[in-house]
């Protein structure tokens, strides 16, 4: 049976994933309505669990109050799907493909000439096709670990389609499609998911959790 989240969790934990977000984001991110979003928000706001950040990168945030009842939900969102196991396999699977994906970004900022790295010009349009071609290929392994992950854990669901949404704009030639921080690139997206399983199995970051 998939679990189903309580849509207050969904809304506090997109903010911890990224830190401060608009609502159009956080509604990207969990699947659930903006308005319903918006809404949440602002009881939110009301209650002091968050605050809104104004300036040239603005968004909500959480407060001491709200970090602390996003740590229950989850808690309690975790026990009650009783899917354990399934987190740790499909985080297993993800970590699969980490290196996979660090080295493609990796060879997308440098390009061998003459056997020597250099930076990437962007001048050799055959080099950036096959590139992203690696990550059009690399798409279908990702969304299958989040996919099966989904059908126990139906919070996760959203990043099958935020991910194809990135790798499919950089195949179209969206250079900021890939890696661009806060640019809803590839990279930002994986960046949440990987830390997203981390929160969720209560996991501090080591060296065999990659970047």
């Amino acid at each position: 049976m998939t679990h189903h989240s309580d849509p207050d969790l969904l809304v506090l934990h997109a903010l911890r994933l990224k830190g401060f977000a608009e609502p159009p984001a956080v509604a990207e991110a969990t699947g659930l309505a903006e308005g319903d979003v918006s809404e949440r928000l602002v009881t939110f706001q009301q209650q002091e669990l968050v605050k809104r950040r104004e300036g040239k990168v603005s968004g909500f945030l959480l407060l001491a109050g709200g970090k602390e009842r996003h740590a229950a939900l989850l808690a309690e969102d975790v026990a009650t799907a009783a899917c354990g196991a399934d987190i740790e396999a499909a985080y297993a699977a993800f970590l699969a493909h980490n290196e996979t994906f660090k080295q493609l970004c990796a060879d997308w900022q440098l390009r061998p000439v003459d056997g020597t790295p250099v930076p990437n010009d962007h001048t050799d349009a055959a080099y950036d096709a096959a590139v992203a071609g690696r990550l059009t290929a690399l798409q279908p392994d990702v969304a299958a670990v989040v996919d099966g992950l989904a059908a126990v854990m139906a919070r996760f669901g959203p990043y099958t389609g935020r991910l194809a949404d990135a790798a499919a704009r950089f195949a179209e030639g969206d250079p900021h499609a890939l890696a661009r921080p806060l640019a809803r690139s590839y990279h930002d997206v994986w960046m949440e998911l990987h830390e997203d399983f981390l929160v969720t199995l209560r996991r501090e970051r080591d060296a065999a959790d990659g970047y």
